[in-house]
Formats: C-alpha cells, structure tokens, sequence
C-alpha cells in the first residue's frame, strides 16, 4: 500500500476543507478567482491524478474505483476546460464527495 499517496490525498482534501472554513463556506471560496477557486481546482486536479496512479486493486479494496475515475473526469475537465468548469458541480464535489472520499481513504491509511 502506498501511504505517502494516500497522506497526500488526505492533505489535498484538508487543504480544500481549510481553504473553504477561511471564506466561511464552499461558494464564498469558489467566488474568489484571485486565489480560493484555483487553489481549490489545483487541489481537486491533483487528486484526480494521484488516485489515478493507485494500484487498482487497491482500488477494489477500498470500495474506489468509482471514486478514482469521478475524479480523474473531474480533474480532465478542470485541467482541459479551466474557463468552463462547473461550479456549481465542484461546490457538490466538495460538499458531498469528498467527505466520503476522506472517509475511505482514511479507513485504508489506518488499515
């Protein structure tokens, strides 16, 4: 298992999580181009990319295949699409998924 990947992963999603509690909530920080929206974005492209790079079994294991490839999608469109990406789709990342992402990753780390 490779618990630095997965140290990271949990320091991206905290990353987002301090980013959101600065502007006191998820569309105050998404409004903010200057800075909280490209960190925010970077952060969840960074994960696409590293769950990516996971060992697919580890994947199954853990109940993330799904997971990896959502967010493989999302980090493409962040990545390729940067002016047209969906905030209202990434406030919903952020508020559902990425806590349940958390959740599994840690449940895997402490493993």
């Amino acid at each position: 298992m490779s618990e630095a990947k997965i140290a990271f992963l949990l320091e991206r999603i905290e990353f987002i999580e301090k980013i959101v509690q600065r502007h006191s909530s998820i569309t105050k920080a998404l409004e903010d181009e200057i800075e909280a929206r490209a960190a925010i974005l970077m952060h969840l492209a960074q994960i696409g990319e590293e769950l990516r790079k996971l060992d697919p079994r580890l994947l199954e294991q853990a109940e993330l295949v799904e997971d990896a490839q959502g967010a493989y999608d999302t980090r493409n469109f962040i990545v390729h699409t940067y002016e047209g990406v969906n905030l209202a789709l990434i406030e919903k990342i952020i508020r559902y998924k990425l806590p349940q992402l958390k959740e599994k990753l840690q449940r895997l780390l402490d493993a």
